[in-house]
């Protein structure tokens, strides 16, 4: 399960593993009251990119579209997330003031997709008690 918190709300027990997503540290936050279990500044959306996002140059669809690609491009940052996701909850901490539309959402869009494409792992059909003639 992954879940999107903005890093002001209180972390609970059911957050699991709490990973700030973020470039930037958020404001007048101090490591003991986030509780972090990581900080993965490389998952977070290029300067540039933000900065166009936040400044207005760049709708939330353009937004997320050049995000996606900056995911699809770099999987060495992402990837070990989605063993912690398929293993217990997974929260992604953010610092932004639009619960909807952040790059936490669309992260957790993109690990979603790749967890269901990763699929459950199957194993062959078992025929150890058959005999072939």
């Amino acid at each position: 399960m992954i879940v999107c918190k903005r890093a002001y709300e209180p972390s609970t027990a059911g957050d699991g593993y709490r990973v700030l997503v973020d470039r930037l540290w958020p404001r007048n936050l101090s490591k003991d009251v986030l509780r972090l279990d990581s900080w993965m500044q490389d998952l977070a959306p290029s300067s540039p990119l933000r900065r166009a996002f936040k400044g207005g140059e760049l709708s939330f669809d353009r937004f997320r579209e050049a995000y996606r690609k900056e995911l699809a491009g770099h999987p060495e940052h992402w990837w070990r997330l989605l063993d912690i996701a398929a293993n217990g909850p997974l929260t992604l901490v953010y610092s932004a003031r639009d619960e909807q539309q952040n790059n936490a959402r669309v992260l957790a869009e993109w690990l979603e997709e790749e967890l269901e494409r990763r699929g459950a792992p199957s194993s062959p059909t078992c025929y150890a008690g058959e005999r072939m003639s």
